[in-house]
């Protein structure tokens, strides 16, 4: 059960990741009628958020880096419910640093940004619930 919860949730923030990689590199528009009303973006604020400095990490977009994180998330997951050892040890570290960072860009939304950016919101939420069910594993 906590197998599919874990890649469950993974497989949601893939989605969302990728959603704001295709906005950022401007694949998509960010309020296509064919993207589900949850998802537009308007292009005057949640879009905004997306071309923040705040919204890069060492020069990638945050987005590409939760995509990558998701991937080899899943990929472990996948593989071997039980980490192999050291590599366990490396997604608890990765993934509080993705909360960390969530932390500080939803501290960034709500009072420097001052977007309700629903999408940043539910990827932050994501990456805490990761953190506790891989703690939880443990």
């Amino acid at each position: 059960m906590l197998l599919a919860i874990l890649i469950s949730i993974s497989v949601m923030g893939f989605l969302i990741s990728s959603h704001f990689t295709a906005v950022v590199y401007q694949w998509i528009e960010p309020d296509s009628k064919w993207i589900p009303s949850f998802c537009r973006m308007e292009k005057q604020t949640c879009a905004s958020v997306v071309f923040t400095p705040r919204a890069r990490v060492m020069g990638l977009p945050n987005s590409v880096l939760g995509q990558l994180f998701y991937i080899a998330l899943i990929a472990g997951l996948w593989k071997d419910f039980v980490f192999i050892y050291p590599y366990y040890y490396f997604y608890i570290c990765v993934s509080l640093a993705t909360v960390v960072l969530g932390l500080y860009l939803t501290y960034s939304l709500l009072f420097l940004t001052r977007i309700p950016c629903k999408l940043c919101f539910a990827s932050h939420g994501f990456n805490l619930v990761i953190f506790v069910l891989l703690l939880v594993k443990n």
